[in-house]
């Protein structure tokens, strides 16, 4: 259950070896049931030797029918037994990946959460798909040996101890075995851990190209590039195969080993056992026992490599899960994280002066828009700052309480694959008439009216079906509907034409009154609707006034606004 979730700790995500033992302690009641069901089943499939060689000694050789029929009786018996206890190992081993895999996953998503913006600064985009997809996989089929692993042991010590009681010389040979094995396969293990890092790496970095292409596939037919990026991605994908042969190689033969070396090493012990049999230091009955020993012996030898196999690389597979893990966000955290301030503000950013005060509508304005996402960024505590809201630090305030309040709406936001009801709603719950009112604010209704189903309508993951105007009306949409204290938002009109942009102002600024906003934006028909604009220059507040004021009193400022105004009518034309 998500209430019962606990995140790794630092020492969980210090090695590989220390993450998979994390999520063997996450479920130790599961773990212990799997064992004592693994150590049951594996154990019950070497009863049924016994009840054979018992029933040539005592009911086939001496032609005692009512012994032969009982000893039937209880192999028929121990193999139902047998039957039952490999189902509910089966169900019980299957809970247990699915809840390694479930917890690998709500971690690796709970820290992109924490990291925020620093995600896709950090790691690309491929690299988070392939941990979700290739190493959730590989990391939870490695708790295997947990259950079957455990289970192996006990019945090769179980079934060497039987042995002993039949001839010390073959329990010798079926003790000897193991360690022979671990002589053949160590060095493939080895090496599968030391290619698969190789492969692991080249995978992540396809897999961010394949991202990369998908999510620009309208602007590369537009540009026509896309030829040249698909021979990029296919010159990439044939390094990815020859690496892929490279760690496959040492699997394979892990694999052929699995079913070869058991079988080979039955040979050898039901030789030496058929010639003391001939021989007469052991019974018939008893080299019928043997036989099936070690016949049973080949199930947990070949779970003993596979399970090797598994480990290996669970390692490699661990290893890139806790580096994501390990990352932290480019701002500090500061410890007696506290609620945030009770109204709208105002926020003031030291670093360049900006200051917004509670319930106005302010613009920032800069000819290098890095100046204001950077001002953005501190107030959105995406980066150190020192910023503060009502007196109160920024960084001192509770993540997740700050992130109810403030909301930072840029132009990378994405979308999940939904309804246009929920990708408007977002986090919140769906309410068909505030719905109607934040896409009204945003100027998308002929986005939902075009839509055949209207909010019903579904969205792909990413709206990659929608224009980039259509996209960032919606992403307004959805800021609008959240109802934040403060909006920051970053250049939410610079992909729609000068009419939509002018109401699109108007109504933001109508559906904001008395909240806290800031637009980033150099757009004249934005600028007009503020109540205040400040400019920037070199990354500092030099100018605060109305946007009358300061295309009067500011060269600077007006140069840049008139410039802008200029393309606004050279795009309308």
């Amino acid at each position: 259950m998500p209430g019962e979730h606990t995140p790794p700790t630092a020492g969980d995500i210090s090695g590989p070896g220390r993450f998979l033992w994390w999520l063997v302690r996450s479920q130790p009641g599961r773990i212990a049931v799997a064992m004592a069901l693994s150590s049951a089943w594996m154990v019950s499939l070497a009863v049924p030797p016994y009840v054979l060689s018992r029933a040539v000694d005592d009911g086939l050789a001496p032609r005692d029918m009512g012994a032969l029929v009982g000893w039937a009786a209880v192999l028929l018996g121990v193999g139902l037994l047998s039957a039952v206890l490999a189902v509910h190992r089966h169900r019980t081993m299957t809970r247990v990946r699915m809840d390694a895999s479930f917890r690998v996953v709500r971690a690796t998503v709970r820290q992109c959460a924490r990291l925020g913006a620093t995600l896709p600064r950090r790691v690309g985009a491929g690299e988070v798909v392939a941990i979700g997809i290739a190493d959730v996989t590989v990391v939870a089929q490695s708790l295997t040996v947990a259950g079957p692993g455990f289970g192996a042991v006990v019945a090769y010590a179980a079934i060497a101890v039987v042995m002993f009681g039949i001839s010390p010389l073959l329990a010798l040979v079926v003790l000897g075995g193991v360690p022979l094995l671990a002589l053949f396969i160590g060095p493939l293990l080895r090496r599968i851990e030391r290619t698969g890092a190789g492969y692991r790496e080249l995978q992540g970095q396809l897999t961010g190209r394949l991202v990369d292409v998908l999510g620009g596939l309208r602007v590369l037919n537009g540009l026509g590039g896309k030829q040249s990026h698909a021979d990029r991605y296919d010159e990439r994908s044939r390094r990815l195969t020859e690496s892929g042969y490279r760690v496959g190689g040492p699997a394979s033969w892990v694999g052929a080993l699995a079913n070869g070396l058991p079988a080979l090493f039955l040979a050898v012990v039901v030789w030496l056992a058929a010639r003391m049999a001939a021989r007469g230091v052991i019974s018939i009955g008893d080299l019928v026992a043997v036989y099936g020993y070690v016949a049973v012996l080949v199930v947990p030898v070949a779970f003993f490599i596979e399970g090797s196999g598994d480990l290996a690389r669970a390692v490699v597979a661990a290893r890139r899960v806790i580096r994501l893990l390990a990352l932290e966000p480019d701002h500090r955290d500061t410890p007696g994280a506290v609620e945030p301030p009770g109204g709208c503000g105002p926020l003031v950013d030291p670093a360049s002066g900006v200051v917004l005060r509670a319930g106005r509508m302010t613009a920032l304005v800069s000819a290098r828009p890095a100046e204001a996402v950077a001002v953005v960024e501190r107030l959105g505590r995406f980066t150190d700052t020192d910023a503060t809201w009502s007196g109160t630090r920024i960084d001192a305030l509770a993540p997740d309480r700050l992130r109810e309040r403030l909301l930072v709406a840029d132009n990378d936001a994405d979308f999940f694959a939904g309804t246009i009801r929920e990708a408007v709603a977002g986090r919140c719950e769906p309410d068909d008439a505030r719905v109607r009112a934040a896409v009204r604010a945003a100027v998308a209704d002929d986005v939902v009216d075009a839509l055949p189903a209207g909010l019903d309508a579904e969205v792909t993951p990413g709206a990659g079906t929608l224009s980039g105007g259509q996209r960032q009306r919606l992403r307004l949409a959805r800021a609008v509907y959240a109802e934040p204290d403060v909006l920051l938002a970053v250049e939410p009109t610079s992909a729609v034409d000068a009419h939509t942009e002018a109401v699109m102002a108007t109504r933001l600024r109508a559906a904001r009154h008395g909240r806290t906003t800031l637009v980033t934006t150099t757009s004249p028909l934005v600028l007009a609707q503020a109540d205040e604009v400040v400019f920037l220059t070199d990354g500092h507040a030099t100018a605060t006034g109305t946007h009358d004021e300061l295309m009067r009193e500011h060269p600077a400022y007006r140069d840049l606004v008139t410039r802008q105004a200029g393309l606004l009518e050279d795009g309308d034309a």
